[in-house]
């Protein structure tokens, strides 16, 4: 007897959930046919492939060998069976797109809504994380591509430059800092700092930038949301470096202000990854150039990461004269 591609789908399933029960929800079948899946599996590899601790299920070392082969495989038909089944004329479907925490707060909201006007028997699931987390999942095969802000570490992903962004030094208007004229790069020394946590690509950035200049400097908190960070600011607990997307509506309504410093820029290359071997449908394709489509608009304008209310502008103009 040999391993199916059900058995795969089964036991990625219940890798992923670590219960049977959740396990046979995801993929559509009663738990004994799920466990007996799973048994039969193992009755033909000769082992185990779990540990049982009580009603979870963790992978044991045999488990995690076959893990990347597994997802290896159903990947591949999968892409497969998208590419055979495309229907011809009108575009549809379905794509699971990730995105780092700016640009999918941010940015991809206001892509995603003017990309789905034009094709609205398209659907688009946006999961949010940080860069280290997006680009997991797009290696896994969880999502067809990924936006990040930090860098790429695997040599299954391939990536092309997108949009740019700039990061800036934000504190509240009551710090000592905010006052002061001719900041320089060593008055953020004894700064403390507020910034993202491990995994963050608004975090990897900063870090590097500014240990250019700063041998030493003092995180006080690591914080999971951009949101947390801003208001942590604003209550006079430390300075961040945030993108110019998030708190342009803080800096208008003088909640927060920016510091700048002579001689320290901090830009960044928003990046698009999808896998090496990731087969593009027409769907995918299209979103792709769609966004080098937009990529282009806010290179001529030159405005449009300043603010995501001038991107949805710029949206709306450039499609109006697509009509």
């Amino acid at each position: 007897m040999a391993l199916t591609l059900r058995q795969l789908e089964i036991f990625l399933a219940v890798a992923e959930t670590g219960h049977v029960t959740t396990a046979a929800k995801k993929v559509f079948l009663t738990q004994s046919a799920v466990s007996m899946a799973i048994s039969e599996m193992e009755n033909i590899l000769n082992g185990p492939l779990f540990d049982r601790q009580g009603k979870k299920l963790v992978l044991n070392d045999r488990g995690r060998f076959l893990l990347p082969h597994a997802r290896e495989i159903v990947n591949k038909v999968r892409n497969i069976e998208l590419l055979l089944s495309e229907p011809e004329g009108e575009l549809v479907g379905h794509l699971y797109v990730g995105a780092s925490s700016t640009i999918g707060n941010y940015v991809l909201p206001y892509v995603i809504s003017a990309f789905t006007q034009q094709h609205p028997k398209v659907y688009i699931n946006l999961i949010v994380g940080n860069s280290r987390q997006i680009e997991q999942q797009v290696e896994e095969g969880a999502l067809d591509l990924g936006f990040i802000e930090g860098l790429v570490h695997s040599n299954k992903i391939e990536s092309k430059p997108w949009l740019t962004d700039r990061l800036n030094i934000i504190a509240s208007p009551d710090h000592p800092l905010a006052e002061k004229k001719d900041l320089t790069v060593e008055d953020l020394a004894e700064a403390r700092w507020i910034i993202r946590e491990e995994g963050s690509g608004t975090a990897e950035i900063f870090k590097n930038a500014i240990s250019k200049y700063l041998s030493n400097f003092e995180v006080f908190l690591e914080l999971g949301h951009t949101e947390a960070i801003k208001k942590a600011v604003e209550a006079g607990m430390g300075l961040s470096c945030l993108s110019a997307l998030t708190i342009c509506r803080e800096v208008e309504n003088g909640w927060l202000k920016i510091l700048h410093v002579p001689g320290l820029d901090i830009t960044r290359q928003l990046l698009i990854i999808i896998r090496k071997d990731k087969l593009k449908t027409n769907l995918l394709r299209e979103f792709l150039s769609f966004c080098d489509f937009i990529k282009n608009c806010c290179t001529a304008s030159e405005i449009c990461l300043t603010s995501p209310y001038k991107l949805l502008e710029l949206l709306e103009y450039h499609q109006e004269l697509r009509v």
